[in-house]
This record gives structure tokens, C-alpha cells and sequence, in this order.
């Protein structure tokens, strides 16, 4: 089911710092309470392999997203434990050190399975024992949500395991959706900041696709 058009969950989660500091955070307030986007990144494991090539590139375009009013929080459910651990890892031994926005320590999986997002499949219920039985590593897909200063998603998306995402194309959709909300006008395929936009009616396609038919 898709959270697009809806209100983020309303959820704390145990979330850790660069600073070793365990916290509560609420994605959801988050953004109502300091009247700005955010963009949440799932990610499978810490001590990895294509994780912390992410959440490196998060790092380095952190300064991107403050540009534009939007607060990077990463994701797992690993222990708050085992991400300090990590953060403390040096690059070139596989970590994450340098890493400064809060990652989520959603270890009891509650935000995970509410959002529908865990790597869980063929559940079976044991009558004799009582206990169910799934597939899977009953970790998260690489799932991204665009949360807006209101708290409505206006961009989901889900990666398989061995699939990196691209950052930059948030910055794309942030930056076209901020256009979205200043302007009024809709973002067309491949619409970057600087390019033309349209107005959302049958004039404004026509004007948009006779002046890009090359």
C-alpha cells in the first residue's frame, strides 16, 4: 500500500548520532515541527557491503540537501548499539566514520512493518509450536520516502538489496516539488532546476510538447 498523498506514520524509533547519543525520533514531527523536508533511506544491514557506499553518498551531498530545508535521516534495524560501532569504523575498514545525520535503530521493526517494507516472505503458522515461520532475512529493502514540511509522503521508493540508490535524483525530485509548491506548475519527464515547466491543462501540453519536439 502506498504512503504517497498521506501522512508519514506517527512513530518514535531509537535513533543514534555521530556523538554516541541514544534518542527518540519521530520522522513524522520532524518535519511539522521544524517546518522542513525530509528525506528517510532504508537500508538493509550495517557492516555491509553496498550500505555504506550510500550512506557515504548521503554524507557527502548533505550540504545539497540543507540548501534545500531538508533533514537526511538514515535507517535500519540494526541496534543503536551496533550503528555506533559502525560509526566508528574507519572508511578504508569498511564504516562509516564521518557519517553526522541520525540513523534509526528500528530494532523491534515496528516502523519496518508498518511501512511494509521488511524482506519477509512465506509465512506459515505452526499449530503444534505456536511459532511462525517466514523466509527471508526479515531486514529492510533499500526504501526511500519524500516527506514534505506537512508530513505527507510525496515520494516513495524501493530498491532491491544489491541495488544502490542515486542520489542525486532526490535532490531532482526535492528541488521539483519545491517548484511544484512555489510556482504552481507541474514538472514534466526529465525536468531539472532551471528548465521549463508546465501549467497542469490541455494548453499548458501542448505549449510544453510543441516547444520540445526535438
Amino acid at each position: 500500500m502506498t504512503l504517497v498523498g498521506k501522512k508519514f506514520p506517527n512513530l518514535s524509533v531509537n535513533a543514534m548520532n555521530d556523538l554516541g547519543d541514544t534518542f527518540k525520533l519521530n520522522v513524522l514531527e520532524e518535519a511539522q515541527k521544524n517546518n522542513k523536508k525530509v528525506i528517510l533511506f532504508w537500508y538493509p544491514k550495517d557492516f555491509t557491503f553496498v550500505c555504506p557506499t550510500e550512506l557515504h553518498a548521503f554524507q557527502a551531498a548533505l550540504g545539497e540537501f540543507e540548501k534545500r530545508n531538508t533533514i537526511v535521516i538514515g535507517a535500519s534495524c540494526d541496534t543503536a548499539e551496533v550503528h555506533f560501532a559502525w560509526l566508528n569504523t574507519a572508511k578504508d575498514n569498511g564504516g562509516i566514520e564521518g557519517v553526522t545525520y541520525p540513523i534509526l535503530a528500528d530494532s523491534n521493526r515496528n516502523l519496518a512493518s508498518t511501512l511494509g517494507i521488511l524482506d519477509i516472505t512465506n509465512e506459515q503458522y505452526n499449530e503444534e509450536t505456536g511459532v511462525v515461520m517466514v523466509d527471508g532475512d526479515n531486514v529492510t529493502y533499500r526504501a526511500t520516502y519524500l516527506i514534505d514540511e506537512e508530513g505527507t509522503v510525496f515520494h516513495e521508493g524501493i530498491n532491491h538489496m544489491p541495488l544502490g540508490r542515486n542520489v542525486n535524483e532526490y535532490l531532482r525530485l526535492i528541488d521539483a516539488y519545491t517548484h511544484v509548491q512555489q510556482k504552481g506548475e507541474v514538472c514534466p519527464a526529465n525536468w531539472e532546476e532551471g528548465k521549463e515547466a508546465m501549467t497542469a491543462d490541455r494548453n499548458g501540453v501542448a505549449n510544453y510538447l510543441s516547444a520540445h519536439a526535438n
